[in-house]
């Protein structure tokens, strides 16, 4: 409470006369002394210190105290030919930019508290020097907008050592302004060039992570005329970039590349690839300059290289991008693991969109199908049971390929399968000159689903394709739980009441021999 008060004092004595000035020292020294040592006990002190500035700088900015222009060093002002009022507010400039450097600090402070207010206070200096600028404008179009500032708060949220996510969801707050997030989104490009180049190709694991935590998020506006909420607006606002969709969406198309082409930690591939298509490619001016990312990514593998596949299938279908070794690269994702990996579902839901098209080569498919084929006969059961009636709705879309189940003689009339399973490229397998007898064999299979569902190819198919997505998710839990709760069908039978051992005869023979 003592230090509360003895701030409240100086605070009051600055304010109220210039000849007090010199007590601003008694605030900004408690500021920057505990900007150094982080001692718990000393928190609150920190945090009132931190107040006061709030309310100090804050009133000189409203009252247009502090030095407007290229701020002169303080030395060379006080001997040079300023005025009094000049000195005194060139004086108070610098101490403000010492405040800000300590608040700048405090940002990365032990105690989570520390860090929010230092944040607050700096956006709150933001808006208030974006209000009334410390910058001279010169010419009509001059920007006022305190960028340099701004860079400052960004710098702070993106420290390379440390986890700075929940910061950085205190600060989101701040981005549905769209003057302040075309500024982050410039700042944060900055940042990576200056602190990734330094890394030699090398991931900053902590640091990447608290980027991503820091741009996934950014909601692009679709259309100019929903541009509609600023912090501040200057009088030639809409001569200004920061008013334009185009260069909006410039800035973000240059964030997300310079973020994207160096090496990340291998989990944050995914959490990219994740929101690609919805929160990345609709904003970005040319998204076939993605392809160099998806290609890295796609060498990764597993779930990754699947991820990345449905970038580039985007790309292909929704952006003219000319990929024609895309189809080869998802056949050698066809692996034995495809069953049995937790993405399974993902994957057969995106092979599913990727085949979709009726305009692929009946070679092409019967590829697939017969890869597909091959690989069942270790699957399990939920794996079967998904991937039969995703081979059928193949058949029904591509009718060529149904040769495989109706070749003349099926698999008898051939002394080998000519298919040939480790071939790279589906169109030098030999899959159409193959017969289905994979699936043939299933219909043996001890799970009487399994081998219903496989019997199914006996029969004329019918035009309407089978709903596979309920089939997706299904686990060898719910399988064998559904068998368990399978209700016992009670058979009729006719028979007659046992009467002893042997019925009737038995009262004969107890009749004969009884004893008296």
């Amino acid at each position: 409470m003592a230090r509360a008060a003895a701030l409240a004092s100086s605070l009051e004595a600055v304010l109220g006369s210039r000849s007090n000035a010199n007590r601003v020292f008694e605030i900004l020294e408690l500021l920057a002394g505990r900007a150094e040592e982080e001692e718990e006990e000393e928190e609150e002190d920190v945090l009132c210190a931190a107040r006061t500035c709030s309310r100090l700088f804050g009133a000189l900015l409203e009252r247009r105290e502090l030095f407007v222009g290229p701020l002169p060093a303080e030395e060379a002002s006080l001997a040079g030919n300023y005025s009094a009022e000049d000195k005194y507010k060139i004086w108070m400039r610098h101490r403000y930019k010492d405040c800000v450097g300590s608040l700048a600090e405090l940002m990365g402070h032990a105690a989570f508290q520390v860090k929010e207010l230092s944040l607050c206070t700096l956006m709150k200096f933001v808006e208030l020097e974006a209000r009334y600028p410390l910058i001279k404008v010169e010419w009509k179009g001059s920007l006022t907008f305190p960028r340099e500032l701004l860079k400052v708060v960004v710098d702070g949220l993106l420290p390379i050592n440390e986890d700075s996510s929940l910061l950085i969801s205190r600060f989101q707050e701040y981005m549905e302004y769209d003057d302040i997030r075309y500024f982050v989104i410039k700042a944060v490009t900055e940042n990576i060039g200056q602190v990734m180049q330094k890394t030699k190709e090398r991931p900053l694991p902590f640091y990447q992570q608290n980027v991503f935590a820091l741009i996934s998020p950014i909601n692009m506006p679709n259309k100019e005329c929903d541009m509609v909420k600023f912090m501040v607006k200057q009088d030639n606002w809409e001569e200004l970039k920061v008013s334009k969709l185009q260069a909006h969406r410039q800035a973000f198309e240059k964030m997300w590349l310079s973020f994207l082409k160096h090496k990340l930690p291998t989990g944050l591939y995914k959490k990219v690839l994740v929101i690609l298509h919805d929160s990345i490619l609709p904003y970005m001016n040319e998204p076939t300059l993605m392809i160099d990312f998806l290609t890295v990514a796609y060498g990764i593998g597993g779930a990754i290289s699947l991820l990345a596949l449905n970038g580039l299938f985007i790309l292909i279908h929704q952006h003219n991008l000319e990929y024609p070794d895309f189809y080869k690269k998802l056949y050698s994702l066809l692996d034995p693991s495809i069953y049995h990996v937790k993405y399974r579902a993902r994957f057969f839901h995106l092979a599913d969109l990727f085949l979709s098209s009726s305009h692929l080569p009946a070679y092409l498919v019967a590829a697939f199908i017969k890869r597909l084929s091959r690989l069942a006969l270790t699957a399990p059961p939920e794996a079967l049971l998904m991937v039969i009636p995703f081979i059928c709705n193949l058949f029904r879309r591509h009718p060529a390929c149904r040769v495989l189940v109706h070749r003349p003689n099926g698999p008898e009339g051939m002394s080998e399968d000519p298919y040939i399973m480790e071939e790279e490229k589906p169109s030098e397998s030999r899959a159409l000159e193959s017969s289905l007898w994979e699936i043939q064999s299933l219909q043996n299979h001890y799970h009487p689903d399994v081998a219903k569902a496989a019997a199914i190819l006996n029969q004329s198919l019918s035009e309407i394709e089978d709903d596979i997505s309920g089939l997706l998710e299904l686990s060898a839990y719910e399988l064998f739980d559904k068998e368990v709760k399978k209700k016992a069908i009670d058979v009729p039978l006719e028979f007659d009441q046992v009467r002893g051992l042997f019925g009737k005869k038995n009262d004969i023979f107890a009749e004969h021999f009884t004893l008296d």
